[in-house]
């Protein structure tokens, strides 16, 4: 986790899935902490597919992990490039987004999320791994709508 050494000492923590609602959350979050001397802490989480009872098999190179965080290196290169305004830590782990967000947000300066992920029905207006942050996080939760 990071510390509190940022020149204003906090950390921002940003959901990042390849998507284009995070690409513009990260974009956000980056000019944010450029304004504020905060530090990026960009995080993605995997999940096994589900089961329901049944043993599965994997391939031997499956790698959800090492795939989640070519992705999240991707994103950052292909969004900040070399003109990113902050230090940024990448964090992938296994979880579902909305728990592992919240958990990672705890005493962060804020929680920055895109709109719409992957997945879900087009006509929402908030995502549930939004909607799950603004109503879970003990930290202040800023939801970037694109376009």
């Amino acid at each position: 986790m990071l510390d509190s050494a940022g020149p204003h000492g906090g950390f921002i923590v940003v959901g990042v899935d390849g998507s284009e609602g995070s690409k513009e959350a990260l974009r956000w979050a980056d000019r944010q902490a450029g304004l504020t001397g905060a530090k990026l802490k960009l995080v993605h989480s995997w999940v096994f597919p589900p089961n329901y009872g049944v043993v599965a098999s994997y391939p031997a190179e499956f790698d959800p992990e090492g795939e989640s965080k070519r992705m999240l290196e991707h994103t950052v290169a292909e969004v900040l490039g070399e003109d990113r305004l902050s230090t940024v830590e990448l964090s992938v782990m296994e979880g579902h987004p909305a728990s592992v967000l919240t958990r990672q947000a705890k005493g962060a300066d804020l929680l920055v999320v895109g709109h719409r992920g992957h997945g879900g029905f087009g006509g929402m207006l908030l995502g549930s791994v939004s909607r799950h942050c603004v109503a879970h996080s003990t930290s202040p939760v800023v939801v970037v709508r694109g376009g």
